[in-house]
């Protein structure tokens, strides 16, 4: 298959983004235009915005839009699932359909002028292409602290993963074939696309400043896709969990011999203090522990149900479909 005949789809995920989208289909459709006229990707190809139900007229515009523009196309999950769960309905949509796959943000702050070397890289035989931010200078210091410590605890956790990457990625037909067999409900992509073993490479750029609307990724939501990246690829915090209890164990087998022998010569004090400090202590070890075991209790048991990770409740493409028969 020639170069020219490669269908591209970008996904893009969007919850409540009605402000942005106008100006972010701006850009990309203007680079999708020049990419064309490039001869680098098919005419056919198209931008997808994956509605995660937002509560905003997100969708009607999406809808609106895709009959005066043609690249525009969209679906609608039944309800908010997640930023995740929503790129992966998008992945896996656009696979029937596209033999490459760019995600990214609807607040377009990640560089569309990288995709043209993306799609060559893809030419040359790389199945992932990464897009990486070159810095965090524009991020705030919590942010940006709070970033490098948790790619410092995924490294440490062994957990293979790009530093600085979101999720702008491109990837082909062949991969999202691998990750339809991904089953998990617990989604973390940036930790799955790097374990799957394809060819990748990396392309850095600068990162651009929100130009409308104001970004739904809260501290909330960023912390529970740090937890599940952390719980969803490694069991070494369960293992810290068996060393702390071993530890204290051999501790408390110190203490009572060591009280035992001061007993015996007599010695005996009130240890009030000590005693209170070491129940606390104990306790709250206990607690933490506990905490963490659940976690990965509960997350069994999420998988176990195997509900489905997103529902479908409009797909625009079927439309499209019916109206070309």
């Amino acid at each position: 298959m020639k170069q020219k005949e490669k269908i591209l789809y970008l996904v893009i995920p969007c919850y409540n983004e009605e402000e942005i989208l106008p100006e972010t289909t701006k850009g990309l459709t203007k680079k999708i235009h020049q990419l064309i006229e490039k001869n680098k990707i098919s005419p056919k190809s198209k931008i997808l915005y994956v509605n995660d139900g937002s509560k905003d007229n997100t969708w009607k515009w999406i809808k609106e839009k895709s009959k005066e523009e043609p690249l525009i196309t969209g679906i609608s999950l039944s309800k908010n699932k997640g930023q995740q769960n929503a790129l992966l309905a998008g992945l896996l949509t656009a696979k029937e359909y596209a033999d490459i796959v760019i995600s990214m943000d609807a607040d377009l702050q990640d560089d569309v002028d990288i995709m043209e070397e993306m799609i060559e890289k893809y030419s040359s035989g790389i199945e992932i292409v990464y897009g990486v931010r070159k810095s965090r200078k524009k991020d705030t210091w919590f942010k940006k602290t709070t970033a490098q410590l948790f790619y410092q605890i995924m490294n440490l956790l062994g957990v293979e993963i790009i530093n600085n990457h979101a999720d702008y990625r491109l990837v082909s037909k062949k991969v999202l074939k691998e990750l339809e067999k991904y089953k998990e409900v617990n989604l973390f992509l940036r930790g799955i696309f790097p374990m799957m073993g394809f060819q990748s490479d990396i392309i850095y750029y600068d990162r651009k400043t929100r130009s409308a609307g104001k970004s739904k990724y809260g501290l909330k939501k960023m912390l529970n896709l740090a937890w599940d990246g952390i719980t969803s690829f490694s069991i070494k915090p369960i293992r810290l969990v068996l060393t702390l209890g071993i530890i204290i164990f051999l501790l408390s087998i110190m203490m009572i011999s060591y009280s035992i022998i001061q007993k015996i010569n007599g010695q005996t004090v009130s240890g009030w203090t000590f005693t209170v400090c070491s129940i606390w202590l104990i306790a709250g070890i206990e607690m933490l522990s506990l905490g963490i075991i659940g976690e990965y209790i509960g997350k069994i048991y999420n998988e176990t149900k195997q509900r489905p990770r997103y529902m479908i409740n409009e797909n625009l493409m079927d439309k499209e479909k019916k109206k070309s028969e």
